[in-house]
């Protein structure tokens, strides 16, 4: 049995208040899903970014699919990206699959970029 709460959103909600954080969506936004021209913050494959009181990173994505051929480097880019920014201390990237991806998770700028609006 599962120890969420029914109910409870999939998603964590992100250190969106600490002051690292518009600079860490910035870093990501740096990063493209090599088959899709869209960077992986607004094609909604960034869940979450938590930053602790020690500036240590930790961001929870996922990928268009499991089968996706950069699955095993597309972290990696991530913390890249992320690493070189003042104050950040360490940089943790997780991949998860739950809840999977949707094309209803992409900004309305990566739709449009896409043709889907």
């Amino acid at each position: 049995m599962s120890d969420q709460l029914e109910g409870a959103p999939l998603i964590k909600p992100s250190s969106t208040d600490h002051p690292l954080h518009e600079q860490i969506v910035a870093a990501c936004r740096t990063v493209y899903d090599p088959e899709i021209p869209v960077n992986i913050y607004d094609l909604g494959l960034v869940y979450t970014i938590l930053v602790n009181d020690e500036n240590e990173v930790n961001v929870i994505m996922t990928l268009t699919a499991p089968g996706c051929p950069v699955a095993g480097e597309m972290p990696g880019w991530v913390a890249e990206a992320i690493e070189p920014l003042p104050g950040v201390k360490h940089v943790d990237v997780e991949l998860t699959w739950e809840p999977p991806w949707g094309m209803d998770m992409m900004s309305d700028e990566a739709r449009l970029e896409l043709g889907f609006m």
